[in-house]
């Protein structure tokens, strides 16, 4: 249970401050001395928080899904030829930068989230499949025959043995993409998306210093959150696989 208090801590410090920030006035009078506006109240920082994880997390599931497939079709016999293509694809993500990205998608998907998704979606697909491959490549070839002597069918092999080895090297990999993307996601806020980027592009143009200070500190603790939770999820997963 221990392995589970700093993630809770943290989650709970992250709600929190985000529901008493617009009364921390005071806290921010010293990064903008002598101006009256100092609170980003626009949206609430509730508001953003939500949609912010919401991005991340609907991205996140989708990249998830996308390389976790890929990963097990070019490691299947029939797949291998495609290994070369699949990671040129899956780098594509990370070699052209969030913002051009995103400056190609709206054309065609238009402002808001979904091009938002996109362009997380792409940029998150790397690390995941890179783990994948990792984690599946790296099981003992004896094991695998071990499973197959037993009488399991590929299937089964896959899902009662490949996939429960490999968990904690493709959870590392999630885990990597998540936390990019928890930044990257904040660069939506400059084609319309609602994120916790929204007071720190508002403090950018207008020279506001606090509303940047209010939109990093609450992604910086949101980062720090998710990696600690996934921290404890990979501690428990190797434990129940372990024993």
């Amino acid at each position: 249970m221990r392995v589970w208090l700093a993630p809770l801590v943290l989650i709970a410090s992250l709600c929190l401050l985000a529901a008493w920030l617009p009364t921390m006035t005071p806290f921010f009078s010293w990064v903008e001395p002598g101006s009256d506006n100092l609170i980003y109240k626009r949206d609430s920082f509730l508001t953003l928080l939500q949609s912010h994880i919401w991005l991340v997390l609907v991205s996140a599931a989708i990249g998830t899904l996308v390389a976790v497939s890929a990963g097990i079709f070019v490691t299947r016999t029939s797949g291998r030829e495609f290994l070369p293509l699949v990671s040129q694809i899956a780098s594509i993500g990370q070699t052209v930068p969030p913002v051009a990205v995103l400056a190609l998608a709206v054309p065609l998907m238009g402002f808001g989230e979904k091009p938002t998704l996109f362009a997380l979606v792409l940029y998150g697909l790397l690390p995941i499949l890179r783990n994948t491959l990792a984690g599946l490549n790296g099981i003992n070839p004896a094991v695998l025959e071990s499973a197959k002597g037993m009488g399991m069918s590929s299937v089964q092999v896959l899902l009662k043995v490949e996939l429960p080895l490999a968990g904690r090297v493709i959870l590392a990999g999630i885990r990597t993409s998540v936390t990019i993307n928890i930044a990257t996601a904040a660069i939506g806020s400059t084609i319309g998306a609602r994120t916790l980027g929204d007071p720190v592009i508002a403090g950018l143009v207008n020279g506001n210093t606090a509303y940047v200070l209010q939109g990093a500190i609450l992604i910086g603790l949101l980062a720090l959150a998710t990696d600690s939770l996934f921290e404890a999820v990979e501690r428990t997963w190797a434990r129940a696989f372990s024993a």
